[in-house]
């Protein structure tokens, strides 16, 4: 994991090239056929066949689009078919902003797949006090107060704790319906859409998983 300063630097240097490139996508690349299929923040292992992976990191991940995620999505309106984002959001400066791109990109019965850091499993732990449930990443802690900081905000690199009654109210309000939590976590309500996906993702507790992952229809 880079440290904060290296990141920010990276995001300063580079973040008007990643809006510019975003922007230049947008205009002469950007398909308007209405059926894509977006992946948010493939990172290093995550990347798609077959979907517009978009992230921010070009030196060890890969990805069809380089640009910032906290800008605007480089889509037409109206123009995805599924958007999908695994343990991406939590980075994000401005949920309420992205949701409603999310929501501009997307057309009528599109769906958004969007999970991270389930903050309902780690409180009900936390008051358990079941202090193996927690990882030792990205720092190793003794106390349950500690371990349960440590998975909430990761050194920091997390800026929100999600759970599925904050994520509901903020996809809502940005206009989505038929919000719904996929347990186990590697399930989903949208096969035909989602089935790549789920070889993507990890978990090793399915009955208090430490992934919240929900889908959300634009009607």
């Amino acid at each position: 994991m880079l440290a904060r300063n290296t990141k920010a630097a990276f995001y300063t240097v580079a973040g008007p090239m990643m809006r510019t490139n975003g922007i230049l996508f947008r205009r002469f690349r950007a398909p308007r056929s209405g059926d894509l299929k977006v992946h948010l923040g493939p990172g290093r292992k995550n990347y798609l066949d077959g979907w517009v992976n978009v992230d921010a990191n070009i030196f060890t991940g890969k990805c069809d689009v380089w640009a910032d995620l906290r800008d605007p999505l480089p889509f037409h309106d109206g123009t995805v078919r599924a958007m999908y984002s695994h343990h991406v959001i939590e980075h994000l400066p401005d949920m309420t902003a992205h949701f409603k791109e999310a929501f501009r990109c997307l057309g009528s019965g599109g769906v958004y797949r969007v999970g991270g850091p389930n903050g309902d499993s780690a409180i009900a732990k936390f008051v358990a006090n079941d202090r193996d449930w927690f990882g030792d990443f990205p720092d190793k802690r003794r106390s349950i107060g500690g371990r349960f900081e440590n998975f909430i905000f990761c050194r920091g690199e997390h800026v929100t704790i999600l759970t599925y009654s904050f994520l509901e109210e903020l996809l809502t309000d940005a206009g989505f319906s038929d919000v719904r939590s996929c347990m186990p976590v590697k399930e989903t309500h949208y096969p035909d859409l989602f089935r790549d996906c789920l070889e993507k993702e990890w978990e090793s507790d399915f009955e208090v998983p430490h992934t919240l992952m929900v889908e959300a229809v634009k009607p």
